[in-house]
């Protein structure tokens, strides 16, 4: 246990290369590392084989092997982090504890009360900017407040992220030496002890080729191709480094470069305003009468609709973990503007099964198709799914590959008209506002 003198806490940013903490622990020498597996977090995941669990333990694998090789040994704990993290302040008695920000509600809430416990007995706690370009509070409107509107909020994030101050590496790979010579480490908790299942399941690749970079503003837009990077597992546990991504992306595709500032955008929006975590962002929404239908919301979930582009993506998510973007539009509109069924039950499905979920995006996503969110589409903006697979699937490859039965005599009715529903959904919203 000689020569701990600070302690470096993994989060969301699970690789040894350009990891903004780490450089900053590793430059000062004697880091040892640290993850805490959260109780409270994976207690409340609904199913066994949660292919996130399961990925957050590979990587950790893999990271405590790089960290190994160099001499490094990577602490991994089981348990409430307040807790974990008093007992291996009596361990150590570091001089500090470094980690990277993390900017949801829960995460901010944890945080300042294991800083509050390390103050009282003088450890000091930092965190650094790593998991994003822009940290959401560094970003302010003319008069000094959050944006609620996307293009004004773009245009600054876009010109503060071509800063090189902004995306310059911090070469953390680079510092082997500085890792604590400890020699024991605590045992991995296994998937089976924390109450999981291992499965086959192969994850998306590290990273983007520069072809589908190019081609991204054209084909983006089409599921039945493999035109989007799937890289948002990878910026959710931090397996990649946004600033590394960002500068190949700046050199081919402004569009993607845009994506990252709506992931941004969204965040921004959580840090000023959590409240939208459960509630709609404008307060007048929240008084919609929804009719969450049990049968309507069971169907939805099967990708039994009717809608096949809707029932595509359905089932796609569920095989995969994954929805294509344009889809998850279409589908989540149906869900609350077709069937009048609350946001927050298809906000609530997506993070049960999304690979690449992430609080603020999928949050901010379900706000803007419910028409409750800032910059959101407007209420009487309903998708038509049936025109939506013509645009964008016009040749049915990518509805076939997950509604094989649509040319046999299996597949279901439409659940809803189109126009009924469209008209029901603008009545209801423009009556609900107007009693607000």
């Amino acid at each position: 246990m000689e020569n701990v003198q600070r302690l470096f806490w993994f989060r969301r940013d699970l690789r040894l290369h350009d990891n903004r903490g780490l450089f900053e622990a590793l430059s000062r020498g004697g880091t040892l590392p640290v993850f805490v597996f959260d109780v409270q977090i994976l207690q409340k995941l609904q199913d066994k084989t949660d292919r996130r669990v399961q990925y957050l333990h590979q990587r950790l694998l893999s990271l405590s092997q790089e960290i190994e090789a160099q001499g490094g040994r990577l602490q991994v704990f089981y348990g409430e982090p307040l807790q974990v993290w008093a007992k291996l302040a009596e361990t150590y008695t570091p001089a500090e504890v470094i980690a990277n920000e993390d900017y949801e509600p829960y995460a901010r809430t944890r945080d300042a009360a294991v800083a509050a416990m390390l103050n009282e007995k003088g450890i000091a706690f930092h965190t650094f900017k790593d998991h994003v370009l822009c940290a959401p509070e560094e970003i302010r409107s003319g008069s000094g407040g959050s944006y609620s509107v996307y293009t004004p909020y773009s245009r600054v994030w876009l010109e503060r992220a071509a800063r090189e101050s902004e995306h310059r590496s911090f070469p953390s790979e680079k510092l082997p030496t500085g890792w604590a010579k400890e020699q024991t480490a605590a045992e991995m908790p296994s998937l089976n002890h924390m109450g999981f299942e291992q499965s086959s399941f192969v994850y998306p690749k590290t990273q983007v080729p520069d072809q589908t970079l190019k081609a991204y503003a054209e084909t983006r837009n089409l599921p039945s191709l493999d035109s989007t990077s799937k890289l948002g597992l990878h910026l959710r546990f931090g397996s990649i480094s946004v600033r590394e991504l960002y500068r190949q992306a700046v050199q081919h595709s402004e569009t993607f470069v845009k994506e990252l500032a709506w992931r941004e955008f969204f965040m921004h929006v959580m840090w000023h305003h959590p409240r939208v975590v459960d509630r709609a962002y404008k307060p007048a929404y929240d008084a919609i009468p929804w009719l969450n239908r049990e049968e309507d919301i069971e169907r939805w979930c099967a990708g039994q609709t009717g809608y096949p582009i809707v029932d595509a993506g359905m089932r796609e998510l569920l095989a995969t973990g994954f929805m294509h973007n344009r889809v998850r539009m279409v589908v989540a509109g149906f869900l609350v503007k077709h069937l009048l069924v609350d946001w927050r039950i298809g906000e609530a499905w997506f993070a049960r099964h999304l690979l690449d979920f992430e609080l603020a995006s999928n949050n901010g996503n379900w706000q803007w198709a419910a028409g409750t969110g800032c910059d959101a589409a407007p209420y009487f903006r309903v998708f038509n799914p049936s025109t939506q697979a013509e645009k964008f699937d016009a040749k049915g490859e990518y509805i076939r590959r997950w509604v094989p039965e649509i040319d046999g005599f299996g597949y279901p009715q439409p659940m809803v008209e189109h126009a009924m529903a469209r008209n029901r959904a603008i009545e209801t919203y423009k009556k609900a506002l107007a009693g607000a």
